[in-house]
């Protein structure tokens, strides 16, 4: 179940895109809350709403916040937004898009019968932290390269939610977004990972394509229940429609849990179950302790066996993300402390970059 509840608001705290942040009054307690203009028109200082509590009465890390369901000063709002395709089906926010595969669509005869990438270098991760290390890395050893991030639904699902995303774009460091399954907001609207791929390529005219989830992946410490899971069956979509999967792997070194230390049992289990295709696993050069580690816990996997592992020296991606101002993190630690978290991301774009180089 859910939790709801009336706020006024007594501050708008910024305004970006298509996300106002506003400070709100609950009973007397003042909390932060979130509203999506395109889905609750605006809100202004005095303003009743109803608000979205449960999150933070969960003390949730992801979404940990209010979200705005209902403006009370609004008796009805309607959108003219074009499309027959629904997102959010069957729950009171479901809204209309304009989907790139539906009949209406400009790129509809392009993708009607479209189900070959022609060998085009796809990153898949499994945490939307990883996004502005592949990014700045690839757009610093070509910067006419062209890129497209597919976001999927295993986390937030509104692509607004993501500062990250709106930076890299006015940056440029991505060309094009694509938001699949129910995530939406993206420049281009897919109904799922298979569609998306085709249309980052067809539509989107990417050199190269970046699948992440959004903000806020899931975790239970069990083997199984985690989004990340999802980076195994986006490398076998990209297989099938032949294209090169690529998997960007989550390691740590400042993270203490066993789980996650060294290559996360999230990329393990990804990599070792739910990748059924032939991958390339880029790993950064490391030092010789961190290396032995590593490649222990890829043979312990299976993954050494099952996929092309390749080792990438990267002295771009700390240097990248520095000079393009990208004040990043990754589960609240800094490119200082976690390092070998991003050059492992940007590791996958060095390779990416080095397929395009060879005509591929």
């Amino acid at each position: 179940m859910t939790s709801f509840k009336t706020g006024q608001v007594l501050e708008i705290l910024s305004h970006r895109n298509d996300v106002t942040e506003a400070r709100v009054d609950v009973g007397g307690q003042i909390f932060s809350a979130v509203n999506y203009d395109s889905i609750t028109s605006d809100i202004k200082i005095g303003d009743v709403v109803v608000l979205n509590t449960i999150a933070v009465e969960l003390s949730l890390g992801t979404g940990g916040k209010h979200f705005v369901l209902w403006n009370l000063r609004h008796k009805s709002i309607s959108s003219n937004t074009q499309g027959h395709i629904l997102k959010l089906r069957y729950t009171p926010l479901q809204m209309r898009c304009l989907a790139v595969e539906e009949e209406e669509s400009p790129y509809h005869d392009q993708l009607k019968d479209s189900m070959d990438l022609k060998g085009m270098p796809v990153i898949a991760g499994s945490l939307h932290s990883q996004l502005p290390a592949i990014a700045a890395t690839i757009k610093s050893l070509n910067p006419t390269v062209r890129i497209a991030y597919v976001m999927t639904d295993g986390a937030a699902l509104p692509i607004a939610f993501s500062n990250m995303v709106a930076k890299l774009k006015s940056l440029h460091l991505i060309d094009k977004t694509i938001t699949c399954g129910h995530a939406f907001g993206g420049d281009l609207e897919a109904i799922n990972i298979f569609s998306a791929l085709t249309a980052s390529r067809e539509a989107a005219g990417a050199d190269i394509c970046v699948v992440l989830m959004g903000p806020g992946v899931v975790g239970t410490a069990t083997t199984l229940g985690y989004t990340g899971i999802e980076q195994g069956v986006i490398l076998n979509a990209v297989a099938a429609l032949k294209g090169t999967p690529i998997a960007a792997v989550r390691m740590h070194f400042a993270d203490k849990r066993k789980r996650h230390y060294g290559i996360s049992h999230h990329t393990r289990t990804a990599l070792s179950l739910a990748a059924l295709a032939k991958s390339v696993v880029v790993i950064p050069k490391l030092a010789e302790d961190k290396k032995q580690l590593v490649f222990e816990q890829l043979e312990e996997s299976g993954i050494l066996s099952k996929h092309d592992v390749v080792e990438v020296k990267n002295d771009i991606t700390i240097e990248a993300l520095r000079s393009s101002n990208l004040d990043v993190t990754t589960m609240g630690r800094s490119v200082a402390e976690e390092s070998d978290f991003f050059s492992a991301a940007g590791a996958a774009g060095i390779y990416a970059v080095r397929l395009l180089e060879q005509g591929l």
